[in-house]
């Protein structure tokens, strides 16, 4: 577990400022972990493929039909291709990627509007 304070230094060093407003945004709802994992340096950040998505099992396992949510801390790219709906927020998303994903029926967005929507990322797999 990270401290709110180890999370603020760990701030100091950051330059994009969406990622700054991501991390006190996580902060402020208690989502300490994932405050940890954007707060880290962005060589920690992960990087995923469509296919690693279609393999990612949510907490839950919803049965066919259902809505997946799926949270990368990173960026999504666009090798492969998605077979099921899902709702997917990250970091950043390949042009290839979101264009796959939005073709598919897929919802994307940001992992700051995830958290404005759902503050308490109920039902969310963090990647």
């Amino acid at each position: 577990m990270i401290s709110k304070t180890q999370i603020d230094k760990r701030l100091k060093k950051k330059r994009n400022p969406e990622i700054v407003e991501t991390v006190l945004l996580a902060k402020k709802h208690g989502l300490l972990d994932l405050g940890k994992r954007l707060s880290a340096p962005a060589s920690q950040y992960t990087k995923i493929n469509l296919d690693g998505l279609n393999d990612a099992t949510p907490a839950g396992v919803p049965s066919e039909g259902k809505t997946d949510k799926i949270m990368v801390v990173g960026k999504v790219l666009g090798q492969g291709e998605v077979n099921r709906k899902i709702k997917v927020s990250a970091l950043g998303f390949s042009e290839q990627a979101r264009e796959k994903l939005k073709k598919a029926g897929c919802e994307v967005k940001s992992i700051k509007d995830e958290i404005e929507s759902n503050n308490k990322l109920e039902g969310v797999e963090v990647i």
